[in-house]
C-alpha cells in the first residue's frame, strides 16, 4: 500500500536539520553535543517526525491517517536496527531508504535553488522498500550494513485510534537496550494450588551476565498471553486507548522527554513508573480491569500469584524491564488452571469444541461428555503439548480406552443411545502436562491435523552447503498446510535444550516473521510417496540452525513436527 508523502512543515524542519556545509548530517546520537542541545528543547521534537538514534519514541495513530517519520544515515556500511512495537492494535509499517541529494545544502553561497531542487527531489521520490510488516507483533529490521540515505518509517492503523513505540539506532552491537531472554525463555509452573500458582524462570543474561539493572513485571489474565508490556498497557486503561488521543502533531509524552532529561511538565514524568499512568502532562488513574492484573517484583526469578480463583484457568506473561533504558521483552507466556475444591470437579466437554487442560505432575483430570442425541459413533482426538498422557476412557462406567498419547492421537468408539463418557487424564512423572481434547459425535468435526506416525525431519548431509540445507518430512493422504521455519542457535545448543521447546501446541502465531521460510500444500494418496523435500537458503557458513515444520489442519489448529538441528558446511 503506497502510503502518503511527507508533509511540506515536516520537510521544512527535516531540511533544518542538515548542517550547512556538503556533508550530510549523522542521525543525532546521544554522544553528540549538538543533539543533546537540541533535546534540551523539548519543543525540538514536537512535529519534527525526526527519530533520534538510541532512543524510544512513543507516538499516536489516528485510525486510517498514516504517519511517516525520518532518520538518516551517513556512511555506508553502517549497522542499523528498527524496531515497532504495536500497543492496542495492529499495525501496517514498511521502512525505504532514498539516496540523499549529492548537493546536501548548495556551498554555503546563499543561493537558495539548491535548497529547493533538494526539497523537490525528497518529496518526489519513494525510495527503495527495505521492509514492511502488517499484525501485532514486536517485529524488528536488522542490517549489520546499510547504506547511506534519508530512511523513511510510514505506520498506518486500519482499525482504530492507538499509540505504539519505534526504537531505531545505528549502534545495535553496543546500545542493546532490551533485556536479552535466556536460551529457555518459558515461564514454569512450579506448583499449582486452588489459589496459588508459582512461578519461575531463568533470568535475563542482561542481568546475570552484563550486570544491568533488570526488574520483572508478572502480567496475570484469564483471556490470552500479550505479546508486549505497551499491549499490557493499554489494557490496562480506563477505556480502550492506551492514553488519551494527543493533540495533532504532538509525538512525545511528558515521561519520553523526563528519559532524556527534561524536566516534565506537572511533575508527571516522575509519577509514571511502572504501575502507574501518568501521559502529557495530565494523570490519569486508569481502573484496572478485574480479569487483568500486573505487578513488578524486582530482580527476583520466583514469585507465588495468590488470592486466585479455584479451578479457573489463568494466563501469566513475564517482562524483563530494563530500568535504565525503561525497554522490556516478553518471555513465552504460560497458562495453568488453579486447583478444584476438595471434591474435585468434572469438566464438561461440549459436542465439537477444543477444551484446553492442565495436569500438574502426576496429577490426573477428569472429563465428561455427554453427547445430547443418539450416535452410532463418538471420536476422541487428543493433542499432547509437551509429555505422554495417559487417557481412559468409561462409558457408563465400561472400560473402553486406556492409551497412552503422545503427540497427536484420534480414536473412535462405538456410540450408544444416551450413553455417557468419562475421560481420565493422567500427566507425566516427569513434569506438567498441557494438551487439548475434543470429543464429537460428527465423524467429519476433525479439528486437528492428521499426523504420519513419524514426525521427524530428515537433513541430507551430502547435499548441505555454505549457504543451504536440504530437509525432508513425511506427510499423509489428507491435504493439509505445511509452514516451515528456522532460527539460528549457538553451535553449543544440544538435544536438551531443544528439548525444552518442543511444545507441540505452540504454533506457527509464536514465531517471529524473519523466521519463516515458506508454506506450502501438500498430500499423495499413496501413503509411501508422501514425502517432501525443501532447500533453505540464504543461511550462512559455519552456522547451526533449528528447523520447524508445522502442519495446520481445516479447524485453524497446528502441530509442530520434531525440531532438527542443522548445521551449513563452513567450507566450500
Amino acid at each position: 500500500m503506497l502510503l502518503p508523502r511527507c508533509p511540506l512543515p515536516l520537510l521544512l524542519l527535516l531540511l533544518l536539520l542538515l548542517p550547512l556545509d556538503s556533508r550530510p548530517q549523522k542521525l543525532p546520537t546521544r554522544d553528540e553535543e549538538l543533539f543533546q542541545m537540541q533535546i534540551r528543547d523539548k519543543a525540538f521534537f514536537h512535529d519534527s517526525s525526526v527519530i533520534p538514534d538510541g532512543a524510544e519514541i512513543s507516538s499516536y495513530l489516528f485510525r486510517d491517517t498514516p504517519k511517516r517519520y525520518f532518520f538518516m544515515v551517513e556512511e555506508d556500511n553502517t549497522p542499523l536496527a528498527v524496531t515497532v512495537t504495536p500497543c492496542d492494535a495492529p499495525l501496517e509499517w514498511k521502512l525505504s531508504v532514498q539516496e540523499l541529494p549529492e548537493e546536501a545544502s548548495g556551498e554555503g553561497s546563499g543561493d537558495p535553488e539548491p535548497l529547493e531542487q533538494q526539497k523537490q527531489q525528497i518529496t518526489n521520490e519513494e525510495g527503495t522498500e527495505l521492509f514492511s510488516y502488517k499484525g501485532n507483533d514486536v517485529e524488528y529490521f536488522v542490517s549489520s550494513s546499510s547504506p547511506s540515505g534519508l530512511y523513511q518509517l510510514d505506520l498506518l492503523s486500519t482499525e482504530k485510534d492507538t499509540h505504539f513505540k519505534v526504537y531505531a539506532t545505528t549502534t545495535p552491537e553496543s546500545d542493546q537496550p532490551y533485556p536479552e531472554l535466556p536460551y529457555d525463555p518459558r515461564i514454569d509452573v512450579t506448583s499449582l494450588g486452588r489459589t496459588t500458582v508459582t512461578l519461575a524462570w531463568k533470568p535475563s543474561p542482561t542481568a546475570s551476565l552484563l550486570k544491568q539493572p533488570i526488574q520483572y513485571c508478572i502480567v496475570i489474565n484469564k483471556e490470552h498471553n500479550f505479546k508486549s508490556l505497551c499491549a499490557v498497557e493499554a489494557k490496562l486503561s480506563s477505556d480502550d486507548a492506551f492514553m488519551m488521543a494527543p493533540k495533532p502533531g504532538l509525538d512525545f509524552s511528558p515521561f519520553d522527554f523526563a528519559h532524556f532529561g527534561f524536566p516534565a511538565d506537572n511533575n508527571s514524568g516522575k509519577e509514571r513508573g511502572f504501575l502507574k499512568s501518568s501521559k502529557f502532562g495530565r494523570q490519569t488513574s486508569p481502573k484496572p480491569r478485574v480479569d487483568l492484573h500486573r505487578v513488578c517484583i524486582g530482580n527476583k526469578n520466583i514469585f507465588t500469584v495468590s488470592d486466585l480463583k479455584p479451578d479457573t484457568q489463568y494466563y501469566f506473561d513475564m517482562f524483563a524491564v530494563n530500568t535504565n533504558t525503561n525497554m522490556s521483552t516478553a518471555y513465552v507466556g504460560t497458562f495453568a488452571r488453579t486447583k478444584e475444591e476438595a471434591k474435585q470437579k468434572t469438566v464438561e466437554l461440549k459436542d465439537g469444541k477444543v477444551t484446553d487442560v492442565f495436569i500438574k505432575r502426576k496429577g490426573a483430570k477428569f472429563l465428561r461428555f455427554a453427547p445430547v442425541s443418539s450416535h452410532q459413533k463418538v471420536t476422541f482426538s487428543v493433542h499432547s503439548c509437551l509429555d505422554a498422557v495417559q487417557i481412559q476412557v468409561r462409558r457408563d462406567g465400561k472400560l473402553l480406552l486406556s492409551q497412552s498419547v503422545e503427540g497427536v492421537r484420534q480414536f473412535q468408539l462405538r456410540g450408544k443411545a444416551k450413553a455417557k463418557y468419562l475421560i481420565r487424564l493422567k500427566g507425566s512423572k516427569k513434569g506438567a502436562s498441557m494438551l487439548k481434547i475434543l470429543a464429537t459425535t460428527r465423524p467429519n468435526k476433525q479439528s486437528f491435523p492428521s499426523l504420519p506416525e513419524d514426525t521427524r525431519i530428515k537433513a541430507f548431509d551430502k547435499l548441505r552447503t555454505c549457504s543451504s540445507v536440504t530437509v525432508a518430512w513425511l506427510g499423509t493422504q489428507e491435504r493439509n498446510k505445511f509452514c516451515i521455519y528456522k532460527r539460528e542457535v549457538d553451535d553449543n545448543y544440544n538435544e536438551e535444550q531443544k528439548k525444552r521447546e518442543q511444545n507441540q501446541c505452540l504454533g506457527p502465531d509464536t514465531r517471529k516473521k524473519l523466521e519463516k521460510v515458506l508454506c506450502k500444500y501438500f498430500h499423495s494418496q499413496n501413503i509411501q510417496k508422501a514425502v517432501t523435500t525443501e532447500t533453505i537458503r540464504g543461511l550462512q557458513p559455519g552456522k547451526s540452525y533449528l528447523l520447524d515444520v508445522y502442519v495446520i489442519g481445516h479447524g485453524g489448529h497446528s502441530v509442530k513436527y520434531q525440531s532438527k538441528l542443522v548445521k551449513t558446511r563452513k567450507f566450500c
